[in-house]
């Protein structure tokens, strides 16, 4: 079935002026995740912010309860005890010098980078590579930091980055088709909840004004805010 039939066929169930409460959208979202793959769940959010002035960004990370169900790479820039601390915490990728020279020349194999503080000399001139990417270590997102055992844990263990685009829109995955619908709508409610406390001094009026959840392939379906409280 084309993508397009796909779509058709799963908005056919959907009514798309309502707004769902949360279990019964992500028993739609699931029931209609029917690809030959896992599906990731994605979250959208859009929010009452102008993302051009600095009091109006949203930016910032989350533990999902449940992770994401995704596979993380993470290369860590430190040396000595920290760079081991690294490796026994998983990390993919360990190095110094060693590893910004494959930065610069393409070779990024990683989903998040973190940096020890004393590496961020270094860190710094592969700005204009890693900053393109949303790969940049800072330590508002807890990727530059002494305890890179912790960060490079968190990474692993389903922890979401999550930055305000053009018009305010926040989007992310929360999972996958194959998770149970309690453990999707406690990563949502998780996601949200996050957004929330993330509200900028400058956010005027409404600040949450729309969610929605679909599936990698599938419809898009609106939820009611009132039911992720």
């Amino acid at each position: 079935m084309s993508q397009g039939k796909r779509l058709k066929t799963a908005y056919a169930g959907i009514d798309r002026t309502k707004f769902y409460p949360l279990a019964e959208a992500v028993k739609i979202i699931k029931t209609g995740a029917v690809a030959k793959f896992d599906e990731t769940i994605e979250i959208a959010l859009n929010l009452g912010i102008d993302p051009r002035h600095a009091d109006q960004m949203v930016r910032g990370v989350v533990d999902l309860p449940n992770g994401t169900g995704k596979t993380i790479r993470v290369a860590v820039f430190a040396k000595g005890a920290k760079a081991d601390e690294a490796k026994a915490a998983g990390a993919d990728l360990v190095g110094a010098e060693d590893l910004a020279e494959e930065v610069q020349a393409g070779k990024m194999d990683f989903d998040r980078c973190i940096a020890s503080p004393d590496m961020m000399g270094l860190v710094g001139r592969l700005g204009k590579v890693l900053g393109p990417r949303g790969l940049m270590p800072n330590p508002k997102l807890g990727t530059v930091t002494p305890n890179v055992a912790e960060a490079v844990k968190a990474a692993k263990g389903g922890q979401v980055q999550f930055r305000a685009e053009k018009a305010g829109l926040v989007h992310a995955g929360v999972g996958k088709a194959s998770f149970s619908e309690e453990a999707l709508a406690a990563n949502i409610k998780a996601f949200v909840d996050a957004i929330n406390k993330a509200r900028p001094a400058g956010a005027k009026g409404t600040y949450l004004e729309k969610v929605s959840i679909s599936s990698t392939m599938g419809a898009g379906v609106k939820l009611d805010i009132a039911s992720l409280d």
